[in-house]
């Protein structure tokens, strides 16, 4: 794994991501800033607010608020619902972020029991959300489902649930830390989608490539009352705008480059699947991310995948994953440095793949 790691790193050229994350990302964000404008204090100043209220318009909601992260943001969401609705219990996908990242933060900081939907290789259903107890108090889903290839149930099972939960008083939230990777599959403005939902989550660093923070939107009550939490976090830092600005600057750079990333990875899946013993996840991507599977051990793959990145100069991963004793994966999410590898250089990396997992 080492030499996997080790060839990566010293690619030429990367397919997945938007390009090495470096200090080049905040200089380039940077460049053009006003070095006289002011900073943020602990949550408030022209520099925070104003992005708030440019995001809650975007998402279509009242109000937002800047965290320093999605973890905080998410769970804080879940307390306020939990509180709202007199029951600490919610309901997620078994391979929730919350679930399996977090060190059982929402257990733990919140006392929230969870209510685990579906199995773990499935996209949520209308009819998991029927199943579950009846004291729960939110419902979270993520769009799309990370940890199993970027998956998405269709737009009409959204609006079933939505329709089910507020009818029978269940509060919605969308952790939808890639929300925009999911517009070109749904066919639908972001606003659309955020409107099925009570709060919405965004993050500023995985799709949209910043250095780190997140959004959190909703009404106003919410909203105030996610900050009393944001300060009990310890959310409030004295001053967060070097998230801030390069959250704004590689937003607008990127919120419309999203179709191009879904057919970049359509593109790519196609390649992946023409060598044999390797699958992608789904076979047909719906948003810019797919897993790719191999039918091989994770140390032997591992050596073809260096192999291949040491002759071709092109970064696949730099990371696997162990499924079972013969099997096992990782991920792609298409970006801004898929175009800027050269088509012949692809075209060799995918032949050299190819005989190399046939034995040549």
């Amino acid at each position: 794994m080492e030499l996997l790691k080790k060839s990566f790193e010293e690619s030429s050229y990367l397919l997945s991501g938007h390009g090495p994350r470096n200090v080049a990302v905040l200089k380039q964000a940077f460049g053009n800033i006003d070095g006289e404008i002011k900073s943020d204090m602990y949550g408030s100043g022209e520099a925070i607010n104003d992005f708030e209220e440019k995001m809650a318009k975007f998402l279509g909601k009242e109000k937002a608020v800047f965290f320093p992260s999605g973890t905080m943001a998410q769970q804080i969401a879940l307390r306020i619902w939990c509180d709202e609705k007199g029951t600490a219990k919610v309901a997620y996908h078994p391979l929730s972020h919350l679930e399996i990242h977090e060190e059982d933060g929402l257990k733990k900081l919140h006392s929230i029991e969870t209510v685990l939907l579906t199995d773990r290789d499935s996209v949520i259903t209308l009819e998991d959300v029927k199943a579950m107890p009846k004291d729960v108090a939110c419902v979270l889903l993520e769009l799309p489902q990370r940890e199993i290839g970027g998956q998405l149930p269709d737009f009409e099972t959204l609006q079933a649930i939505s329709e089910y939960c507020r009818e029978n008083d269940i509060m919605l939230h969308l952790d939808g830390a890639r929300i925009l990777e999911t517009l070109p599959f749904y066919g639908k403005s972001v606003e659309d989608i955020c409107s099925l939902f009570d709060s919405v989550y965004l993050s500023m660093y995985k799709g949209i490539g910043g250095i780190a923070g997140a959004i959190l939107a909703g009404d106003e009550d919410f909203i105030k009352e996610s900050k009393v939490w944001k300060k009990r976090h310890g959310g409030d830092l004295i001053s967060l705008y070097p998230y801030i600005f390069t959250a704004d600057y590689y937003f607008e750079l990127r919120k419309g480059r999203m179709a191009d990333y879904y057919a970049w990875a359509k593109e790519l899946a196609v390649k992946y699947n023409s060598c044999e013993g390797i699958t992608t996840l789904p076979e047909l991507p719906v948003s810019n991310m797919f897993h790719v599977h191999i039918n091989k051990p994770v140390e032997q793959a591992a050596e073809i995948l260096a192999l291949v990145q040491q002759a071709s100069g092109i970064g696949l991963t730099g990371n696997l994953r162990e499924i079972d004793q013969d099997n096992c994966y990782y991920e792609v999410s298409l970006g801004d440095a898929y175009p800027a590898v050269p088509k012949e250089i692809i075209e060799t990396a995918f032949r050299l793949l190819g005989e190399k997992m046939n034995g040549d």
